[in-house]
C-alpha cells in the first residue's frame, strides 16, 4: 500500500546524495547484518537481569532470568540472578518483561505520508527524504525495533540510510534495503504515475520499470550493482497511488518468474505487494518468498500459501490508518475509494489467513502512518483473531526466519546478537504493552532505558 513514488525525473540524484552513497559503500547488509559502530567493544560484558524473559522459542513466560552480554551478542542466558567477573549490571523493574528485539518486515524509512503528500513530490529532493528517513530510524529503534526489512524507496536513500547505520552515523534498527520498488508501466512502482504527459517519460529497469523477462532480469542485476539485500515487486495495484484499482494483477507470472529465479540467483528474497487474488496466486506460482498486505487473498490463495512455503505479512495498521484519513478527507477521490476498500478487509483476512495455518510474519507498513507507532499492529493482529504470544513471534523468530537470519536474532539465545527490550509487564496478558517498550539494547548498546534515550541514541560515535 506503498505511495506513488515521490519523484518528477529520477535521474535528478543531487550529487552530495550520490557522493555520500559512494563513500558510504554498498556492502549488504543481508551477508552479516553488523551492528551499529557504537556497540559495546567485544571484551565488554553486560549482565542483563530480567523479572521475566518470554522465551519465544518455546512460547512460555520465564521467570527472573539473566542474560549475559560478550560485546555485541549474547554469551548466555541463565535462570535466577547471577555475576559475571568485572561485568556492568543492568537491573530491570521488577515487573519488566524482557523479550527479544522485535522485527518489522515491512517499512518504509525514507517517507512519511501527510497531507501534503501529493504536492511535495513536485517541492522536495531525494536528500530531503534522505534527512528525513534518519529520523525515522532513530524513531523507529526507541520503539523497540532493532531490525527492519525496508521493502521499497525511491531513489535508494534506504541504502545509504542502512550504511550510514551501520557506521554508527546515524542510530536506528539493523536494515535490509529492497532499494526501489520493482513493477510495470503505469503499475503501482512507475514513479509517474499521475503525472501528465509531458512530465511522464518512459522510466525503464534501471528505474525499476519492467515490462518483459529480459527487463526483469536487467533490474534485478541492476539492484544487486546498487547494494540491494533483497527484491520488492508490485504485481498488483495499491492504494495510495492515483490510478483506478488496487487489486489489479499488473505483472504477468513469466516476468515474476523472472525476477525470483534472477533474484534467488543472486541470494536475494523476493517480497511481493500484492492485494488482488489473481495477484498473490500468480506471486505464489511465480516463486516469491512473502505476499505484502493480501487484503482479497481467498481460500486458493492460502491453500498455494501453505503449499508453497510462502510467507504473509498482513500490515493491518496501514489499512486501519488509511480508512480512517480516507474518511478525514486527506486523499484524492480515487485514493479515497480504493482506501475505504481495501481498509475494512485486511484484519479480517490476517484472521481468515491464521486459521488457515499460512505463516505470518509481522510488518506494518511504516511510513503510510507515522513511523514509531509500529507497535500498534500487535494489538490490530490480536483483534483479528491471533494469539498474543504468536503475534509476538510473528516479529520475533518468525520474521527473523523470513530474513533468512533466525540464526543471528529472533530469540534470547546464546550466539545471536544481543537484542533486548523490554515492556512494563506481562504482554501476553495486555498485548498493548508493546506500545510501551522501556528499555531497548540493540547489538548491546542500550539505547533506551527507564524509558527514555541513552546517548547512544543521540549522538554518532564516529569520529569526524
Amino acid at each position: 500500500m506503498q505511495l506513488s513514488r515521490l519523484q518528477i525525473v529520477r535521474a535528478r540524484i543531487p550529487l552530495a546524495i550520490a557522493v555520500a552513497t559512494l563513500a558510504l559503500g554498498s556492502a549488504q547488509a543481508a551477508e552479516a547484518p553488523p551492528a551499529n559502530a557504537a556497540s559495546a567493544p567485544a571484551s565488554a560484558i553486560t549482565v542483563i537481569h530480567c523479572a521475566h524473559l518470554l522465551d519465544t522459542v518455546a512460547g512460555k513466560m520465564l521467570g527472573a532470568t539473566s542474560i549475559v552480554v560478550d560485546g555485541q551478542r549474547i554469551r548466555e542466558v541463565v535462570a535466577g540472578s547471577v555475576s559475571r567477573d568485572g561485568a556492568t549490571v543492568i537491573d530491570m523493574p521488577a515487573n519488566d518483561t524482557c523479550l527479544p528485539g522485535l522485527i518489522d518486515s515491512h517499512t518504509h524509512l525514507t517517507m512519511q505520508f501527510s497531507k501534503s503528500t501529493y504536492s511535495d513530490q513536485f517541492r522536495l529532493n531525494p536528500a530531503d527524504y534522505a534527512i528525513a528517513s534518519t529520523v525515522f530510524a532513530r524513531r523507529t529503534l526507541l520503539a523497540g525495533f532493532t531490525t527492519v526489512r525496508n521493502v521499497g524507496d525511491d531513489h535508494n536513500e534506504s541504502i545509504a540510510l542502512r550504511n550510514a547505520v551501520n557506521a554508527g552515523e546515524v542510530p536506528g534498527p539493523r536494515i535490509f534495503s529492497a532499494g526501489q520498488f520493482i513493477g510495470t508501466t503505469g503499475g503501482h512502482a512507475d514513479p509517474t504515475d499521475g503525472y501528465n504527459w509531458a512530465l511522464q517519460g518512459d522510466p525503464g529497469p534501471k528505474d525499476g520499470i519492467i515490462n518483459s523477462p529480459a527487463d526483469a532480469w536487467k533490474a534485478v542485476r541492476q539492484h544487486y550493482k546498487d547494494g540491494a539485500d533483497l527484491i520488492k515487486i508490485m504485481p498488483s495495484g495499491g492504494v495510495l497511488d492515483e490510478s483506478s484499482s488496487a487489486e489489479n494483477p499488473q505483472m504477468t507470472i513469466e516476468e515474476i518468474k523472472a525476477v525470483v529465479t534472477a533474484a534467488h540467483d543472486y541470494g536475494f528474497t523476493v517480497a511481493a505487494h500484492a492485494h488482488g487474488a489473481e495477484a498473490i496466486r500468480r506471486a505464489v506460482l511465480g516463486g516469491v518468498d512473502s505476499i505484502e498486505h493480501g487484503t482479497f487473498m481467498n481460500d486458493e490463495d492460502m491453500q498455494l500459501m501453505k503449499q508453497h512455503g510462502t510467507w504473509y505479512v498482513p500490515t493491518i495498521i496501514a489499512g486501519e490508518f488509511v480508512m480512517a484519513k480516507a474518511k478525514e478527507g486527506w486523499y484524492p477521490p480515487q485514493v479515497a475509494r480504493k482506501a475505504l476498500e481495501v481498509g475494512p478487509k485486511i484484519m479480517a483476512t490476517a484472521g481468515r489467513a491464521y486459521k488457515a495455518g499460512v505463516k505470518i510474519a509481522f510488518g506494518t507498513d511504516a511510513g503510510v502512518y507515522p513511523h514509531g507507532e509500529n507497535a500498534q499492529e500487535f494489538v490490530y493482529m490480536v483483534q483479528a483473531g491471533i494469539p498474543p504470544i504468536v503475534a509476538i513471534q510473528a516479529a520475533t523468530m518468525h520474521a527473523a526466519e523470513l530474513l533468512k537470519h533466525d540464526k543471528d536474532f529472533g530469540s534470547v539465545s546464546a550466539g545471536k546478537y544481543a537484542d533486548v527490550i523490554a515492556v512494563p509487564g506481562n504482554p501476553l496478558a495486555d498485548i498493548a504493552l508493546m506500545k510501551n517498550v522501556d528499555f531497548v539494547m540493540k547489538a548491546g548498546t542500550v539505547y533506551k532505558q527507564n524509558g527514555e534515550p541513552t546517548g547512544a541514541a543521540l549522538e554518532s560515535s564516529l569520529a569526524m
